[in-house]
């Protein structure tokens, strides 16, 4: 059975399979989590974006890494919290699922996700971090390594409190 890690820090920096970005419907780069992957990840990474055609939300697409130390980014679009009731728990659990079946997909053993949807797209923090847990758990078997890698110690306390199972949260 895979662990389930909780990190604080930037998740451009983990040396994993894959990571996941928290991106935009066009997937071209944005702010936050998706600028940042896009900055460190170089051009290569937009040009690629650019073949795409976008990305629904609720789906997710996957590319290289490029110059990331990750071998693969699995972009997924997040809904916009409208307070619950048009669809957002689907749509968030539906990222998570199909960034794992892409993972799968592609022999990913170790994988990264960033708090989708909670920061610009206002999504409150402990109900995304419920799903992400649940999601990750229904997951676990099939991986070495999830990691829910937290923007600031806050939000990892959430998972902490959400996850008594998990290893104590650590610092990149």
């Amino acid at each position: 059975m895979g662990v389930i890690q909780i990190l604080v820090g930037d998740i451009t920096k983990l040396q994993v399979d894959a990571i996941v970005n928290a991106a935009n419907n066009s997937l071209l780069g944005g702010g936050g989590v998706d600028g940042a992957i896009h900055r460190a990840a170089g051009p290569e990474l937009l040009a690629h974006c650019r073949t795409l055609g976008g990305c629904p939300t609720g789906e997710a697409r996957i590319t290289p890494g490029f110059r990331l130390p990750a071998t693969w980014v699995i972009h997924t679009v997040g809904p916009i919290w409208r307070g619950g009731h048009q669809g957002e728990p689907e749509l968030l659990r539906s990222c998570y699922r199909q960034s794992f079946a892409l993972a799968a997909a592609q022999g990913v053993r170790t994988i990264a996700f960033p708090s989708i949807s909670t920061g610009a797209y206002g999504y409150p923090k402990e109900a995304a971090a419920c799903i992400a847990l649940g999601v990750m758990r229904e997951h676990r078997d099939a991986f070495d390594e999830i990691i829910a890698c937290c923007f600031s110690p806050t939000d990892a306390g959430i998972y902490t409190t959400l996850c008594p199972e998990c290893p104590a949260p650590r610092s990149l």
